[in-house]
């Protein structure tokens, strides 16, 4: 699949369960040495201003994004403003003209730290109330910065949390590189016991250190790859910086598009992004 874009279409690998509220505080050290902050947004802007843009970048346009997505992106604050601490993506159904001249059904944001932040290896977190209903796709995820030189998918991706709204109990996380992107990612997943993903903020979570990358709901370790994962003559491509990205999608291959049932403005709320090195 030809994408400068995210996400992948992978069907479910692994299903765990797990839950619970989720804790504002950093995760604890682990005996190879403590995490040491070293990026964040807490999101602490007046109301109803834009994502600091000292922090975030924007992608913009509504050309499909390689998944035949049916919004526009935009930098309006009416899909992406702070509002009571929280960064708000909001996902509107109205039809717009972005500035590539594709008119759409639909507007949301994506935001990027590209060109502005990006890291090699540490734990990389958000708290995130995601929104709910048919054919909506939020995802915090990852990119290679040598993108721009190397295209998708040899920069690699790492999608940390991706929801579909058809599957609403469930998060995916996906690694993506050459011989094994879209729908042949490096996928797993987990799943509440009870009740659906939008009900209540949760932490989402990677750990990457060299061939290793940990995923973490409410700081619960639910599943672990490795290069040994990768399908034979693979290349692990997870040894340069990465940018970090936030998006909500309408529509597109893998969510479907929205239906009756799908109730709009749909809202996806930021506590926080924070990123730690090993000290």
């Amino acid at each position: 699949m030809n994408r400068f874009t995210p996400l992948c279409t992978a069907l479910l690998a692994l299903t765990l369960s797990c839950g619970g509220s989720s804790p504002s505080s950093a995760p604890e050290p682990t005996p190879s040495g403590a995490w040491v902050l070293s990026w964040s947004d807490e999101f602490t802007g007046t109301n109803g201003s834009a994502p600091d843009p000292g922090k975030w970048a924007y992608d913009l346009g509504g050309g499909g994004w390689g998944n035949n997505e049916l919004e526009t992106y935009t930098a309006r604050t009416q899909n992406a403003q702070i509002l009571d601490g929280n960064l708000v993506i909001a996902a509107i159904k109205e039809t717009y003209t972005g500035t590539d001249g594709f008119t759409r059904s639909y507007t949301s944001a994506r935001l990027k730290t590209q060109g502005i932040f990006s890291q090699t290896y540490g734990r990389f977190e958000a708290r995130i109330k995601i929104p709910f209903g048919q054919g909506l796709w939020p995802a915090f995820w990852m990119l290679g910065n040598d993108i721009g030189t190397n295209g998708w998918p040899t920069c690699g991706e790492i999608d940390i949390m991706e929801n579909v709204g058809k599957l609403p109990a469930t998060v995916y996380a996906t690694l993506h590189g050459p011989g094994y992107s879209g729908g042949n990612g490096i996928t797993t997943s987990t799943a509440l016991a009870t009740g659906k993903f939008a009900d209540d903020f949760h932490v989402y979570a990677v750990e990457w250190e060299g061939t290793t990358m940990r995923f973490y709901l409410d700081n619960v370790l639910y599943s672990t790859r490795t290069s040994a994962d990768l399908p034979g003559g693979s290349v692990w491509v997870f040894d340069h910086p990465f940018f970090l990205i936030l998006n909500v999608a309408v529509g597109g291959n893998w969510p479907g598009s929205p239906d009756g049932t799908t109730v709009f403005p749909q809202k996806m709320l930021v506590d926080y992004v924070r990123v730690y090195k090993r000290s």
